[in-house]
């Protein structure tokens, strides 16, 4: 991945991090929708079809326990 793929991809991370815990404080979700948002995202990745221009299977497997890490409390943006 080159670094402003990279880049893009903590960008968007901490876009969405910070998109859920915003809907739950304000009451728009509650806590186990956004871990049901959460639980899709990492499902959708442990199930995707790999292709050599996104990384392959590593890349979505990374990407799955990175998700499953913030959704067992280890999100990176604040913690309520």
């Amino acid at each position: 991945m080159s670094s402003v793929s990279g880049a893009a991809g903590h960008a968007a991370l901490a876009i969405c991090e910070s998109m859920l815990l915003s809907l739950t404080e304000n009451k728009v979700i509650d806590g186990g929708e956004a871990k049901a948002i959460l639980a899709d995202a990492a499902a959708a990745h442990h199930n995707s079809i790999p292709l050599v221009t996104d990384g392959g299977t590593v890349a979505h497997e990374e990407a799955a326990l990175l998700i499953e890490t913030i959704l067992k409390g280890g999100n990176s943006v604040r913690h309520g």
